[in-house]
């Protein structure tokens, strides 16, 4: 069972890395005035088991899969701050994150222009 819990932990410990926030708001690309911040979707699923007998010994084993799918982006420029979306059934959810994003940058650039 130690290796059972080994290989488990190895997995954990990799999905831990794999799911940040910066996994799903990559790093941000300025060009010519504009920022543009890629947005993505991804899931992960995972398992693992083991078990023993006397007459076969110890076994188990892990396995895991998982995808990513492109959203859009957030474009930053001086016209303001907009999304693009990548056309699909996620669609209204990248529109949704893009609403609320220029809503907090439009909301940033209003108190910052008071001071």
């Amino acid at each position: 069972m130690e290796d059972v819990e080994r290989l488990l932990k190895g997995t954990v410990d990799e999905l831990d890395r794999l799911l940040n926030a910066k996994n799903v708001l990559g790093d941000p690309i300025e060009k010519d005035g504009a920022t543009v911040i890629p947005i993505v979707s991804y899931g992960f699923g995972f398992g693992a088991g083991g078990g023993e007998s006397e007459k076969n010994g110890n076994g188990g084993g892990t396995g895991g899969g998982g995808g990513i799918r492109p959203l859009g982006a957030i474009i930053i420029d001086a016209d303001g701050a907009r999304v693009e979306a990548v056309q699909g059934p996620m669609t209204t959810l990248v529109e949704t994150v893009g609403e609320t994003a220029k809503r907090a940058i439009d909301s940033r650039a209003a108190r910052a222009a008071k001071t």
